[in-house]
């Protein structure tokens, strides 16, 4: 939901995409599979998977057997870091991506990172943000020579019903996307659990902007 919105509004600015989804070791790989129908109905000019085993360093709900926290309500979601962070996931993300950026010669990374309705993950806050690209103009050939690559983080003052009413106008294909952290299987389709964070924080959201979540077979 997050991602696709914010590739969207780059899209709607002007920007070429060039997409990149990241096998890190998660339990479910059906984020992967959205990606690639997400890439192709947003008409990225290129679209590449790169394997980055977090599974195998461990410490998380979505890589390791720990049990998704489930039926939380939105006070608890909001309060401390539940076990479904990684460990440095988008420190390792956005290193991956300004690898790839810098390589094909792009000005900016797009990360749908969110500060309002999340589940408190250190890495998805401004500050972080700001340090990240602190270390990019440090760090790359293109940042020495005058040109650092900026991270756009164009969701990061929104709220879950704001990012839904905007995907909704651009027209971002949200059927293909599916937010859950324990999805089941059913009929070779993944279906959300409709009861861990995630779930709840995309339905308090589709819900709030007066939508129907498409991924749920409704219409938006």
């Amino acid at each position: 939901m997050d991602s696709s919105t914010a590739a969207a509004m780059v899209r709607a600015d002007g920007y070429e995409l060039h997409a990149l989804a990241i096998a890190y070791g998660q339990r479910q790989g059906h984020e992967l599979a959205c990606a690639t129908k997400l890439a192709d109905a947003l008409g990225a000019a290129s679209f590449r998977i790169v394997t980055v085993d977090l599974g195998a360093l461990g410490g998380s709900a979505l890589t390791d057997e720990i049990d998704v926290p489930k039926d939380r309500d939105h006070a608890s979601i909001g309060a401390g870091i539940p076990v479904t962070y990684v460990p440095a996931r988008n420190t390792v993300f956005l290193a991956v991506a300004l690898a790839a950026a810098e390589a094909c010669g792009a000005e900016a990374l797009v990360i749908g990172v969110n500060a309002l309705d999340y589940s408190g993950y250190p890495d998805c806050r401004p500050e972080f943000i700001e340090a990240f690209e602190r270390v990019a103009a440090l760090g790359t050939k293109a940042g020495v020579e005058g040109t650092p690559i900026r991270v756009l983080t164009p969701l990061i003052a929104m709220s879950k019903a704001e990012i839904a009413a905007k995907g909704h106008e651009l027209g971002v294909p949200f059927e293909h996307t599916l937010s859950c952290y324990d999805p089941i299987e059913q009929g070779g389709a993944w279906l959300p659990c409709g009861r861990c964070d995630a779930c709840a924080l995309r339905a308090k959201g589709f819900a709030e902007a007066g939508l129907m979540d498409p991924a749920l077979g409704g219409q938006a």
